[in-house]
């Protein structure tokens, strides 16, 4: 092989893909970013059971949706639609901290 050979050969080699660093190796454990966002999305939505469901016994508890015609029976309708509270972390806020109920 000539000089001229092997300069074109060792300019085609250093093209050559390095099979070491051909595919990208990613250091993230994606399993366990998975179950941080999965953990993450299925507090959101016991937070917001939980809102609800203080909202509607603390409108229970208030006696605000309370039947117009009969006195004793509850308005289904205005337990979806009530605001008991001004906001949602008071409800999260009094059920944290009222685990037992009032005597």
């Amino acid at each position: 092989m000539s000089d001229r050979e092997e300069v074109i050969m060792k300019a085609y080699e250093a093209l050559e893909p390095d099979d070491k660093r051909l595919f990208n190796v990613s250091n993230v454990n994606h399993l366990a970013w998975s179950l941080v966002v999965l953990l993450v999305l299925l507090l959101g939505w016991f937070g917001s059971a939980l809102v609800n469901a203080e909202n509607q016994r603390h409108a229970l508890m208030t006696k605000q949706c309370q039947d117009r015609v009969f006195k004793e029976e509850v308005d289904k309708t205005c337990l979806l639609n009530v605001r008991s509270r001004e906001h949602w972390w008071q409800h999260v806020s009094y059920a944290l901290t009222n685990l037992s109920p009032q005597k």
